[in-house]
């Protein structure tokens, strides 16, 4: 028994030890430059622009629902369904995340401490959101970037590459979870600390070549890397 006690209490200084030192992991990793740091901003005719946003704690790429480069309409169903008011989505907002917070956890206050030591543990399977927006404002927690066509073409395949695979005619079935104005779709991935929604985020945008840090675990690893739009002086 004392052996045991001694064991469970090893284990528990080592995680103690790993979270004390995740935050500064975290700062660290997202201030090395990862990506291709392009220079050159797109031609204005060449161009698409996108949204990384943040609510603080989580980031997701926002994306038009249709360009002339992608119809997301063919790949998430839930892109051409009209919100409550009649208003068909002109944005989506994607992210990849754990499944069973996504479809269970509405609130920090809702997280089992079992659910959150699996996933500080071993991790969890993956899914993938997408929340659909009409004409999103930019702002400090919305902030635009054009890019690119080819840069867009690699977003779009990065975005695309953790979900399964559909025979032809098929359609993703799409999941109920913790927000009725969000779907989710079954992905490919485990989530965990070292690989989670914000890390995911900054990796899929550094893979269509936007400057971003080497591992952003937390969400101002990825804002810190878009700048805000300054505003005309009045």
């Amino acid at each position: 028994m004392r052996r045991l006690r001694r064991i469970a209490l090893v284990i528990g200084a080592l995680l103690a030890l790993v979270i004390a030192g995740y935050p500064l992991a975290g700062w660290i990793g997202s201030s090395i430059p990862h990506g291709e740091q392009t220079a050159q901003p797109p031609q204005p005719d060449d161009s698409i622009e996108i949204l990384v946003e943040t609510n603080g704690t989580h980031t997701g790429i926002v994306v038009p629902v249709v360009s002339p480069a992608k119809d997301w309409r063919t790949v998430f169903p839930s892109a051409a369904m009209p919100d409550a008011y009649g208003r068909v989505p002109t944005h989506l907002s994607i992210g990849w995340g754990e499944r069973e917070v996504f479809l269970h956890v509405a609130t920090w206050a809702d997280l089992r401490p079992a659910t959150a030591l699996r996933i500080a543990t071993v991790g969890g399977d993956a899914l993938m959101r997408v929340s659909n927006y009409v004409r999103p404002m930019a702002g400090p927690n919305h902030r635009p970037v054009r890019i690119s066509s080819a840069q867009y073409a690699r977003l779009v395949s990065a975005i695309e590459r953790p979900l399964p695979t559909l025979s032809a005619g098929q359609s993703r079935k799409i999941l109920s979870g913790t927000y009725a104005d969000d779907a989710y779709y079954e992905a490919s991935g485990t989530y965990s600390l070292a690989n989670n929604c914000n890390s995911w985020v900054g990796e899929t945008l550094a893979e269509a070549g936007l400057p971003m840090g080497a591992w952003t675990p937390f969400a101002g690893g990825v804002m810190k890397w878009i700048p805000e739009r300054q505003l005309p002086e009045r």
